[in-house]
């Protein structure tokens, strides 16, 4: 979530891309508005409603996060915002669990809550190698905390604070995430984040080499970047995708090889249009796996100048082009969140509504053959 003039910022700047959108970017959106198909046709594909606003004497939830554990959980956080749809305010951090790929899910869990202060940003990753989920968040975008739950996500422990460890002295505003964060093959968790420095908003990320027991700050971003999710590519770099207030309309890139502590400069990429929105990457499958011998990764967002027509897409070259795309919600869709579920089959959490994108949070589940048409399936 943004800081109020940064919002008013993005809105001035939406205009001023709807005026002028650069050639490539004009190409780009008639194919993803264009040739997008709705959900149907073959492969699978169901839908339901997580988190809907009302529920549970919360007016909006928000900022979704979507993990797929070890065990074969599924995890699915919000911000539970009591009071509105505002990024501040009473709001606390929330998640429902599901044992059977999504379809059934507990009552929202309370991970955390501070009264009438802001807690939110949910950015979970878990460790491999001890099967502990690490959640970082912040309170009132001021403080950074990690929380952890060893019994696959039913509990949490009373978060740490590791603000001193993850935040410089000069920078303002915080934010974790949000989405999920990733483990790189090195062992070294990683979490994109983003902040205030000096009146503008960079990207930079957080890591721990230890699981979780100690945090660093890693590289920061070139201004006007902020929330972002990373994917290790299959030659061992790192590929950073980020919201971008560039008046391009599109989502900016860059790349690390020494696991996010310094990246390249930004590209645009001109396959993902964005209406100045969080949105999801992950990796589905390596060559190298089980999955069929392919590299593919998937991305979610709404797909236009404004947000709607939440997309996903899929990259056979480690986000080089997205050649496959299908649309999941025509109308008003938000912010949003990929997990690969333990059958193989894809979890999409976004938010969404018909009047606000802001209505409901819900997950979609669906296979390789439903987003290829057909062309590609496990």
């Amino acid at each position: 979530m943004i800081p109020y003039f940064f919002r008013l910022l993005s809105i001035i700047l939406l205009f001023a891309v709807l005026l002028f959108v650069p050639p490539r970017a004009a190409r780009a959106e008639a194919q993803d508005l264009d040739s997008v198909k709705k959900p149907s046709g073959p492969g699978f594909f169901e839908q339901i409603d997580l988190f809907t606003s009302g529920e549970n004497g919360y007016k909006v939830y928000r900022i979704p996060a979507l993990l797929a554990t070890q065990k074969g959980a599924l995890l699915a956080f919000a911000e539970a915002r009591r009071n509105g749809p505002a990024d501040h305010g009473d709001i606390d951090l929330v998640v429902k669990r599901s044992s059977d790929n999504g379809r059934t899910w507990s009552k929202s869990i309370i991970v955390y809550s501070k009264g009438e202060r802001t807690v939110g940003n949910p950015a979970p990753v878990q460790d491999r190698d001890t099967g502990v989920i690490l959640l970082p968040f912040t309170i009132d975008n001021e403080t950074v905390h990690v929380t952890k739950s060893e019994d696959d996500g039913e509990t949490w422990a009373p978060p740490a604070d590791i603000t001193k460890q993850v935040k410089p002295g000069e920078w303002r505003w915080y934010a974790t995430g949000p989405g999920h964060g990733i483990q790189l093959k090195s062992g070294r968790l990683l979490v994109p984040c983003d902040h205030n420095e000096k009146n503008a908003m960079y990207s930079h990320t957080i890591y721990s080499d230890d699981h979780g027991e100690t945090w660093k700050t890693g590289g920061s971003l070139p201004k006007l970047t902020d929330e972002a999710m990373a994917v290790e590519l299959a030659d061992g770099s790192v590929l950073i995708n980020m919201r971008s207030n560039h008046m391009r309309g599109l989502r900016a890139i860059a790349r690390s090889t020494d696991g996010g502590d310094t990246w390249s400069d930004i590209k645009f990429d001109p396959d993902l249009v964005e209406p100045v929105c969080q949105a999801s990457i992950i990796r589905y499958s390596l060559q190298a796996g089980e999955k069929q011998g392919r590299n593919r990764l998937l991305f979610a967002n709404p797909a236009s100048r404004v947000r709607e027509k939440m997309t996903v897409k899929m990259s056979y070259d480690e986000g080089k082009s997205w050649p496959v795309f299908r649309l999941v919600n025509e109308g008003f869709s938000g912010y949003s969140d990929l997990a690969v579920l333990p059958d193989n089959t894809v979890g999409l959490i976004y938010e969404n509504g018909k009047r606000q994108y802001w209505e409901k949070i819900s997950f979609a589940r669906f296979d390789l053959t439903w987003i290829s048409g057909g062309k590609d399936r496990f």
